[in-house]
């Protein structure tokens, strides 16, 4: 008698401003279903590298992990994920998480058709105004409050570097549409769907891992193969 697959596991990639302090929730509720769950934070948040370097960080991350990893990106974290996913052995699935499933040659300003700044301009992107509203818009006040306080400002050249490698070319992904999400509007999301394998959606904002971690908990357990539900036998 055979285990049976391994069981993947998910290694959680923020976005801009934020770190890895912000998937505590939906940490503990997948653990709750049965995840191993891993984290990492992005040098570019809070300091001054780029993509590149955020992809680094990732790789690392990744050789830290025996069997399968499901990727999960969220907004910014989705360009890293992309590139990092490239070459990847073990990455066996690619999430998107209201995030920019950008393509080879893509960059965050790019996307946007924001000019591309000079270098040495504009070295730090400050924490936008009302983060709340933007990011935490359907979070509890207090908690939201928080987590704005937490937040730091993110290297302009994130948003400027172009992707090398766009991994969702060669590895399986699954976009996740936010409806209500006031940072990365809805629109502007399914735009970037139709470039994954699959599309979910969820009825909530930028960051439902704080408003719905337990709704989001559940449709990565959906996409995630080899995993058993708490109570199943």
């Amino acid at each position: 008698m055979t285990d049976g697959p391994a069981r993947p596991t998910l290694l959680l990639v923020h976005g801009a401003w934020h770190g890895a302090w912000c998937w505590d929730k939906l940490a503990s509720a997948l653990r709750a279903e049965g995840h191993r769950v891993r984290t990492v934070g992005l040098p570019s948040a809070g300091g001054r590298t780029g993509l590149r370097e955020d992809a680094r960080t990732i790789r690392t991350a990744l050789t830290h992990v025996d069997g399968p990893v499901v990727l999960v990106g969220h907004s910014y974290g989705g360009i890293p994920a992309s590139e990092a996913a490239a070459g990847a052995g073990n990455v066996s699935h690619l999430v998107y998480l209201t995030a920019y499933q950008l393509d080879v040659g893509e960059s965050l300003l790019g996307f946007h058709g924001v000019p591309t700044p000079p270098d040495g301009e504009a070295v730090t992107r400050s924490v936008p105004e009302n983060p709340v509203a933007m990011f935490y818009g359907d979070v509890e006040p207090g908690e939201a409050e928080e987590a704005a306080k937490r937040l730091v400002p993110q290297s302009t050249k994130s948003f400027r570097d172009t992707l090398t490698e766009a991994g969702w070319h060669t590895v399986p992904s699954t976009y996740i549409v936010c409806e209500n999400d006031r940072a990365l509007p809805p629109e502007t999301q399914e735009r970037l769907a139709v470039r994954s394998g699959a599309v979910h959606r969820l009825a909530s904002g930028h960051s439902p891992f704080f408003s719905h971690p337990a709704e989001l908990a559940a449709v990565l357990t959906e996409i995630s193969p080899g995993v058993r539900r708490s109570g199943s036998t």
